[in-house]
């Protein structure tokens, strides 16, 4: 089957027929996928949100992703944390690079996990672990985790809701902005309740 023929089957009726039967499994397609991207980074998160804000609606959607995610982060982070003095681990923070970043991550630990959060893209999985290897303690990762990933699965599911709107008035995107910086905002205050 070449491009041609895979892109001609995307048409506006298949792609209903598949988002039926997407939504005909209940929340779980919603709240595994993006739990699996926690484990398996190539899985492409902008569109495991936007399928699910698409097939769910926004809120629903919004839930069964930030859901998934925060669960799949903070498993990552509770099972590096139990393996911490594994040889491997400490061969691999021994690395120059790992260290420098490993510095950084223990000084900064809220804002690191923070601010990473916040990006659709990216080493989810390196930042969960080097949260646990720096010693973060759990209740600092979870409000992290949680605040940062809620900006962006909420970002990602308003725009994947209608994505259409956006295509037609790209301006609307500015919003999604203003959000993400009042969002940020409003982390710093939490930071300092929790640091």
């Amino acid at each position: 089957m070449g491009v041609t023929e895979l892109l001609s089957y995307f048409t506006e009726e298949n792609l209903a027929i598949l988002l039926d039967k997407y939504r005909s499994l209940g929340p779980f397609p919603g709240l595994i996928l993006p739990f699996m991207k926690s484990f398996i980074p190539p899985l492409p998160t902008l569109v495991i949100i936007s399928v699910n804000a698409a097939v769910y609606g926004l809120w629903l959607g919004f839930l069964y992703s930030w859901i998934g995610i925060v669960c799949g982060c903070l498993v990552t982070f509770l099972i590096v944390k139990k393996v911490v003095g594994h040889p491997y681990l400490e061969r691999w923070s021994q690395k120059p690079k790992v260290q420098k970043s490993l510095v950084w991550a223990r000084r900064q630990a809220f804002n690191y996990v923070f601010i990473l959060s916040l990006f659709p893209l990216g080493p989810f999985v390196v930042v969960n672990m080097a949260a646990g290897l720096v010693g973060m303690k759990f209740r600092s990762f979870l409000v992290a985790v949680a605040s940062g990933k809620a900006v962006m699965v909420l970002s990602v599911s308003f725009i994947g809701y209608d994505l259409k709107r956006f295509i037609e008035h790209p301006y609307q995107i500015l919003y999604v902005v203003l959000f993400i910086a009042v969002s940020m905002v409003i982390s710093k205050r939490i930071e300092k309740r929790f640091m």
